[in-house]
């Protein structure tokens, strides 16, 4: 008992020396990252004709039986043959997908795809932006705009497809499509701007806990969580709420013209059906749907761009990160669930 004891103590003391190492070693390797600051990825590309034909093919030998399936590939050898011989000046298509947070932390992949598929983009080709926000930060999604315009500026057609949300920040992004196609009970609007923060004065107040807050300059503090508001605070606040509501209806009617802007910009909702009335979309169409038709006159391409990830990210900082996604995604599913409110 006395050996097994020792072995124990010697035991964990070796596994804490070894954790003590690997630690430092992890927290040298974040701050040489953080001095350096690599910004490694890649683009992934896909065609996603080989995907729908992957699965028609799929499909065909669960329910074609063997001599006709036979057949059948030899006309479609030979097709793809003479197609070779004869080859048609086939437009392309580039999608795109951005699924946004309060942060819109997805448009650092965003701009990186954008940058890489006007390199080659035409007027003749087309980008299609498979959308899902519910809104967040004004300059997280203002960015995200912003890069959108860049396809629009290059004359390249772009489609903005909505399935299932696109309200406030996301509608921003959408509005930058020269068609927007919508799901019939996707929720799209929301143009508005809402901000809100606890104030614990009274709290702290109460339990004789001081907060000094000092500042230069009349407006550099309006609202703040720990010191006492005042109605001057209160009211400049309010003011850059509605400068800010005002650059948005501005920013949506510049590109939807079509808009009775101040109709929409109530800050209310509405589901797909409602919102082709408004003309908020053009068209009440799944994304699916409308890339499976596009992909039989046009050739799809799929663009992710796939950051690296870090040293500390694949050891001690992964679980972190989890859960900042986590609490991010929580407070969307939270902000999403208001517009039913």
């Amino acid at each position: 008992m006395e050996f097994l004891a020792d072995y124990a103590s010697f035991l964990a003391k070796t596994v804490t020396l070894v954790a003590a190492v690997l630690v430092v070693l992890m927290a040298l390797a974040s701050l040489r990252r953080g001095r350096s600051k690599q910004t490694g990825g890649h683009l992934e590309v896909h065609k996603l004709n080989d995907f729908y034909k992957s699965m028609r093919e799929r499909l065909e030998q669960s329910m074609i039986e063997k001599d006709q399936l036979k057949l059948l590939r030899k006309q479609e050898t030979k097709a793809a043959k003479l197609a070779k011989k004869n080859p048609e000046d086939r437009s392309r298509v580039f999608v795109l997908d951005f699924d946004g947070d309060i942060k819109a932390s997805a448009v650092e992949s965003l701009r990186h795809e954008i940058t890489a598929l006007l390199t080659m983009a035409t007027p003749k080709d087309e980008v299609v932006l498979r959308l899902e926000s519910g809104g967040g930060m004004v300059h997280g999604y203002g960015l995200a705009a912003s890069q959108l315009v860049r396809i629009r500026d290059a004359g390249v057609p772009l489609t903005v497809c909505v399935d299932k949300v696109a309200a406030s920040g996301g509608y921003m992004m959408a509005c930058i499509g020269q068609k927007i196609l919508s799901a019939p009970f996707a929720i799209l609007g929301s143009i508005g701007v809402v901000a809100q923060l606890p104030n614990l004065h009274r709290l702290l107040k109460k339990h004789e806990v001081d907060v000094e807050v000092l500042t230069a300059g009349e407006y550099k503090r309006t609202l703040t969580i720990f010191g006492e508001n005042t109605e001057k605070g209160r009211e400049k606040f309010q003011d850059d709420l509605e400068t800010t509501h005002e650059l948005f209806k501005n920013f949506v009617a510049r590109y939807r013209q079509q808009l009775s802007i101040d109709e929409v910009s109530t800050g209310e909702v509405w589901l797909g059906i409602a919102a082709l009335g408004k003309q908020l979309v053009d068209e009440l169409q799944t994304s699916d749907e409308y890339l499976a038709s596009r992909a039989r006159e046009a050739d799809l391409f799929q663009l992710h761009y796939a950051e690296k990830k870090s040293l500390p990210e694949r050891f001690g900082m992964a679980a972190s990160t989890v859960l900042e996604h986590g609490v991010l995604k929580g407070w969307t599913r939270l902000n999403e669930q208001r517009f039913w409110q």
